[in-house]
């Protein structure tokens, strides 16, 4: 339980006297606390008479006095070394004084020379001088300007006041006013980490927010407790089917408050597009916070994805591959991505001033008053950009990053050290917005969060890889009392990611003819002939294009007959028995060579034998449903589950009615995802189970 405060004891010391006494009781109630220092006074004077009667003549009692009024005053000077300096010199002056006097009034007397004036005089000086002392010890007009005077005062902040409090469950928030001309804000921030000590509490739990308007006044926010301990799910889509220009929620801060990304920029308030430096180490959950984002960036209806991975490949990014509209998952691919990116910002540039828009806006997106067809906009992510960096070359992005904006394109780069060896000077500062996990060291911090973010509370490197999904967000469109603030970002599991890749995928965006044509330019069969992954529950693989762009070349890599040793550009893998020779590319692109030695006159040899590769039950012949007939044949499954009782299902059960409908796994995940969106299912504490919710538990 906290001690009362002098003021709190004083006016409950009035209040006591109040007992129906009359005046002269109250009077005397009054004076009591003021009396000490004159009784004290009163009895050294009294005492020195019966002193002087036996020690008057006895010369080893005058040392042995003289000796006690020395070790007496270096005692209370001692004493008094954990008060304040004014008042152990205060107290050892008094002491000096009053022990001295008596020795020489036990020695020679009271009234001996001047020993009786100066008791006379000096007794009622001391006294009200501990009276006055005591009265000032009260002061009601600064109890609330410095009501922690001694905490800022121990740890540097003297004179500082504090001018409100603003105090919540799990969260202090106070304005200080500093000396002018004697402490500035870099002051505070240096001492925040011995007001942690102070406070016992973590060094990131003390976070110093400068006033923009005056170097003499800081905001002091204390948090002493993690409430981001928790994995914090993904809540699902927080605006489904909406613009890219809406925030893209990736996580919550330590007081609840959405933690939100702007990817385009916005004229009205200001606000440029975003360019996004993502940095962690392993471990630190940055790439589960990427899927998160780009699960938001996916649920909106203007907006096309082109990411690349040429480290991890599909590890990663794969259950969002269907969704987005170009995937490089080799260096070959990445580079030629870069290359169309920009190619197509000059394009996409143009297109905007043909039609009178400065930067990009959710009008863009739509189909013009001449017919042309909208612009959607455009984000460029590339996970794992140590790899592409140091196999091109560490200026790579810098003229993306420094043109990109007023193109309606978007740069985000995630790498793990955003180190000087690895990315230039001048990207880094082109990137402008950072997402920050753990880091290995402050250093590491450094590369991706400014001095101000460090100094006012920031320290990703405390967290390393023990706290996943910890982040600071230091983003356009962020207030800045944010950009120190820890948020975690959202967990999202795989099924979910398979939700959002089909439930949107009739209003996703594909590329724009500017843009497309811009990069068959610029990246040729890379992005004409690009992979298109199958959405969850088929089972095709398809290299396709827009149709606006025609092929200049016919299509290679994995055609319908081919076998399965292609990898995810239509290469032969090593594997490949049939790979008995070496390839030189222009063998694949010479397709107007001539058969000299092929006779198209000969006849083709009898048939010796037929091999069969599958029996075809005619009895049962397989049955293909559309989408829409799937999932109503899931619900009728589901109906029947619950009809025979069951409580607990997992995709399992489902697989095995769906393998005669030609559904597979993944799609079958993606419909048991939607059903707990939906409320028919509801997640266990085991994985892969869900208990079925009854008509009466939804009511």
């Amino acid at each position: 339980m906290s001690q009362p405060a002098p003021e709190q004891l004083h006016e409950e010391h009035l209040r006591s006297a109040h007992g129906g006494g009359g005046v002269v009781e109250y009077l005397l109630h009054r004076v009591k606390p003021h009396l000490p220092p004159w009784l004290v006074g009163a009895g050294t004077g009294l005492a020195s008479l019966p002193a002087h009667h036996y020690w008057a003549d006895n010369a080893a009692a005058t040392a042995g006095l003289t000796l006690a009024s020395v070790a007496l005053t270096g005692v209370t000077w001692w004493a008094g070394k954990a008060t304040t300096a004014q008042r152990r010199l205060h107290a050892a002056i008094t002491v000096a004084a009053g022990s001295s006097w008596f020795t020489a009034a036990a020695v020679a007397g009271p009234g001996a020379g001047p020993l009786g004036g100066l008791y006379f005089m000096g007794t009622p000086t001391v006294a009200l001088s501990w009276n006055i002392r005591q009265v000032l010890r009260r002061n009601p007009e600064a109890a609330g300007a410095a009501g922690d005077g001694g905490l800022l005062e121990k740890v540097g902040l003297a004179k500082t006041q504090i001018t409100r409090s603003q105090v919540a469950p799990n969260k202090a928030t106070f304005d200080l006013q500093l000396p002018r001309g004697e402490l500035t804000t870099d002051d505070v921030s240096k001492a925040a980490p011995l007001l942690a000590s102070a406070l016992d509490v973590p060094k990131n739990a003390i976070r110093v927010t400068p006033d923009p308007d005056s170097a003499s006044r800081v905001q002091l926010t204390v948090v002493p407790l993690d409430l981001l301990k928790n994995t914090v799910p993904y809540p699902g889509p927080s605006h489904p089917g909406g613009s890219i220009a809406d925030p893209v929620h990736v996580g919550i801060y330590e007081d609840g408050t959405p933690a939100v990304l702007y990817f385009p920029g916005d004229p009205a308030a200001g606000r440029n597009a975003m360019h996004l430096l993502i940095m962690g180490m392993t471990g630190s959950g940055k790439s589960e916070g990427g899927l998160t984002a780009l699960a938001e960036i996916l649920s909106r209806r203007d907006v096309e994805v082109w990411a690349s991975d040429p480290a991890k490949a599909e590890q990663t990014l794969g259950p969002l591959l269907p969704a987005i509209g170009w995937a490089a998952l080799d260096m070959k691919s990445t580079e030629a991505m870069i290359a169309a990116i920009k190619a197509a910002i000059p394009a996409r540039t143009a297109w905007l001033a043909k039609y009178g828009y400065k930067q990009w806006v959710p009008e863009c997106a739509r189909p013009q008053t001449d017919g042309s067809p909208g612009m959607p906009y455009l984000i460029g992510w590339f996970e794992e950009a140590a790899k592409t960096i140091r196999e091109t070359d560490e200026d790579v992005f810098t003229g993306i990053a420094q043109e990109a904006r007023s193109a309606g394109v978007s740069l985000v780069v995630s790498m793990q050290r955003a180190s000087a060896n690895q990315v230039s000077t001048d990207t880094r500062a082109s990137l402008g917005s950072s997402w920050v996990y753990g880091v290995r060291s402050d250093r590491d911090a450094r590369f991706a969060l400014d001095d101000e973010v460090l100094d006012a509370g920031a320290a990703p490197h405390i967290w390393k890889d023990k706290k996943p999904g910890y982040s600071y967000l230091v983003a356009n469109g962020i207030p800045e009392t944010f950009w120190a603030t820890p948020a975690r970002s959202y967990l999202t599991p795989q099924e979910h990611l398979e939700w959002v890749v089909l439930t949107f995928a009739s209003i996703r965006a594909e590329a724009d003819p500017v843009t497309a044509e811009a990069a068959r330019r610029a990246a040729g069969r890379h992005f004409t002939q690009r992979t298109r992954h199958p959405l969850p529950g088929t089972t095709d693989t398809q290299r396709q294009e827009p149709a606006v762009i025609e092929h200049d070349r016919e299509p290679y890599g994995r055609d319908d007959d081919d076998d399965d040793y292609t990898d995810a550009d239509g290469h032969r893998s090593a594997d490949d028995p049939y790979d008995d020779h070496e390839y030189n590319d222009h063998e694949y692109e010479d397709d107007d060579r001539d058969g000299d030695d092929i006779d198209p006159e000969r006849e083709l040899p009898e048939v010796s034998q037929v091999v069969r590769f599958a029996e075809v039950d005619e009895d049962r012949p397989r049955e293909r449903l559309t989408p829409t007939q799937a999932r109503q044949v899931m619900d009728e499954i589901l109906d029947e589950f619950e009809a025979e009782g069951r409580a607990i299902v997992r995709p399992h059960d489902f697989m095995q009615h769906c393998d005669r409908h030609g559904r597979g796994r993944s799609w079958v995940s993606g419909q048991v995802a939607a059903f707990v969106m939906a409320g028919r299912l509801a997640e266990t504490g085991e994985i892969g189970e869900y208990r079925i919710v009854r008509e009466d538990e939804a009511a």
